[in-house]
């Protein structure tokens, strides 16, 4: 099975936002962390090797103590820019 691509949106704890995002960025299945502004305060890039481990990622997430909220969006199907467009 190819490997799962999943996007984590997160709210946390009000005044938490740095601190949990370079909690969260230190994982190995996390390629990148980013805090934005809007409905959720993180977005959160994951792989993992199957949708079993996906699953054991997303729980340790959810584990941080100042993780109020998830929302796991796993990718069906990517597209890039083409060169020269």
């Amino acid at each position: 099975m190819a490997r799962v691509k999943a996007y984590v949106f997160c709210k946390v704890n009000s005044g938490t936002e740095r601190e949990t995002c370079r909690r969260i960025a230190e994982h190995p299945f996390v390629l990148e962390a980013c805090i934005v502004y809007g409905e959720y305060d993180l977005i959160v890039e994951i792989y993992a090797e199957n949708l079993e481990e996906l699953d054991s990622a997303t729980e340790e997430i959810r584990r941080i103590p100042s993780i109020a909220y998830t929302s796991t969006m796993i990718v069906g199907r990517k597209f890039r820019k083409r060169k020269g467009s």
